[in-house]
């Protein structure tokens, strides 16, 4: 009976792997980042409490007249965090 395709590759002699000579260097992150990153989230998430607690309520006059900004100044802050976040090695 002839022999399919696949067992004549099979019985093909396949090259060996030899790794890379050269090693690299693993990536180091800046050393402003992980202080940033933190800044940035805990500033976002602070900002939102705040004004779910004190800001609705006309207590801190400018965030009474931001009104739903807030909400975005808050959410920008954390979403600035993730994106630094991608970037720590």
């Amino acid at each position: 009976m002839p022999k399919s395709r696949n067992d004549r590759k099979s019985k093909a002699k396949k090259a060996v792997y030899t790794p890379p000579a050269e090693a690299v260097k693993p990536k180091i992150s800046p050393r402003w980042l992980v202080p940033t990153m933190l800044t940035f989230g805990i500033a976002g998430v602070l900002w939102i409490a705040t004004y779910y607690i004190a800001g609705v309520d006309g207590k801190i006059p400018f965030m009474a007249d931001l009104g739903n900004w807030n909400l975005a100044i808050g959410f920008g802050g954390i979403i600035i965090c993730v994106i630094l976040s991608t970037r720590w090695h």
